[in-house]
């Protein structure tokens, strides 16, 4: 009886102070929420210009979610339709990833062929000016808005760039199919080039691999996947490009808020490339996805990461549907990821195996001497001829890409080194 009756008690004492802890919350929540509509009354009587409610608390969400990071926002209809073709392989208007820092808009990454890649614009380049708007005291949302426009019609942005003056550039707007994966040779190395993640970039790369296994006839030596100045997509398609490349073990993992929130992703059997040596260029364009797949690859050793640092985009996005009268949503922070080591990569970035900086080459106007330079030498007439035979396109990409030619050189110099242990 006593002990029923101490049961009983303790488990009163409980109900009241879970009683205590809802109602303290639901205090606080009325609380900021009465804050939040005093506030929203003031505005709407007194500010300067007329606003509707739709447009406040249109904007009272949005500001609410960028606050938070970066890449939470909120997707009204527009930017929602905008998000649809993003992942299905287009994307509407300049074709530039970007996140805020320092109150400016900062270039992650023009997307390969779009209007502001073809324009010039540049990973780290800061934009101070659209058209005639400063950036300086917008939001991402209200930057993103300005840029958006009809295809065919031009904006005009100032463009701030490390070691140059600001410049401005106007770039005409555009809906584009992106072309997510591209491939070529050199000589008898592999090349892929991932542009961003989106639906089409599994079956790409797939077919891209059989494509150059049969030009090259099965006798290549090796392969460079190039993920530089890719802002990424979508994380299934990263994990399905790391599998494409791994055996078996951990690709990358996700965890959430709780400890119970962690979801891993694992490799299943099969090497696309057959275990060839394989490089993976990346640079501080390469962001989200693309650091998942040079993270893996590097942990499990199954590639040589070259180049510079990566970006630092380690969290994910969910996209969550909410239906008005109107399909709308909002892009939410729910997890960061980690390489299959542990390591988060938020706001540090992949560090390369062998770092490269993309550099300049001399001038072509500047000739070395040498031996057959000489009056007279030896086999004059047989260098010559071999000096003037016109070079190839892939010869001529080599002469201009410092990084890209380092890693045709290393998988040259792994198929040498392998071929000295056989002899």
């Amino acid at each position: 009886m006593i002990k029923s009756l101490i049961k009983l008690i303790v488990l009163s004492l409980i109900l009241v102070a879970l009683c205590k802890s809802v109602l303290a919350k639901n205090k606080e929540r009325y609380e900021a929420l009465d804050l939040f509509g005093q506030i929203f009354d003031r505005v709407n009587e007194n500010y300067v210009e007329e606003v509707t409610y739709e447009e406040l608390i249109e904007k009272a969400i949005d500001g609410m979610l960028t606050g938070l990071d970066p890449h939470t926002g909120y997707l009204n209809e527009e930017r929602w339709e905008d998000m649809q073709l993003d992942t299905k392989g287009k994307f509407g208007g300049l074709g530039i990833e970007i996140t805020m820092e320092d109150g400016f808009i900062k270039v992650v990454s023009p997307i390969e062929d779009t209007p502001a890649y073809k324009a010039g614009i540049l990973s780290g380049d800061y934009i101070i000016q659209i058209n005639d708007t400063p950036v300086l005291g917008l939001t991402i949302s209200e930057a993103v808005e300005l840029m958006r426009g009809k295809k065919g019609t031009s904006i005009k942005l100032t463009i701030s760039r490390v070691g140059v003056d600001p410049f401005e550039v106007e770039i005409v707007r555009g809906i584009i199919p992106i072309q997510s994966v591209k491939s070529d040779f050199f000589g008898n190395v592999g090349y892929l080039r991932i542009t961003s993640f989106t639906e089409q970039t599994e079956s790409g790369i797939e077919k891209a691999i059989i494509k150059i296994k049969e030009e090259l006839n099965g006798k290549e030596i090796g392969y460079i996947l190039d993920i530089r100045s890719n802002p990424g997509g979508l994380l299934d398609q990263a994990v399905k490009v790391s599998d494409a490349f791994l055996e078996q073990g951990e690709i990358v993992s996700t965890r959430g808020r709780t400890k119970n929130d962690i979801r891993r992703y694992r490799a299943r059997a099969g090497d696309l490339l057959d275990s060839k040596p394989l490089i993976v260029l990346i640079n501080s364009g390469s962001a989200s996805a693309s650091e998942i797949v040079a993270g893996s690859l590097q942990d499990h050793k199954r590639a040589i990461i070259v180049g510079t640092k990566s970006f630092g985009k380690g969290s994910v996005q969910s996209i969550i549907p909410i239906r008005k009268p109107v399909i709308a949503g909002i892009r939410l922070t729910t997890a960061r990821y980690y390489t299959p080591s542990g390591k988060s990569i938020q706001g540090i970035g992949i560090t390369p195996d062998i770092i490269v900086e993309q550099g300049k080459f001399e001038s072509i106007n500047f000739k070395p001497i040498s031996e057959s330079d000489l009056k007279n030498s030896l086999d004059k007439e047989e260098v010559e001829k071999e000096e003037t035979s016109e070079k190839t396109l892939q010869e001529e990409r080599l002469e201009r890409d410092f990084q890209l030619a380092r890693a045709v050189d290393l998988i040259k110099g792994i198929d040498i080194y392998k071929e000295s242990l056989t002899q």
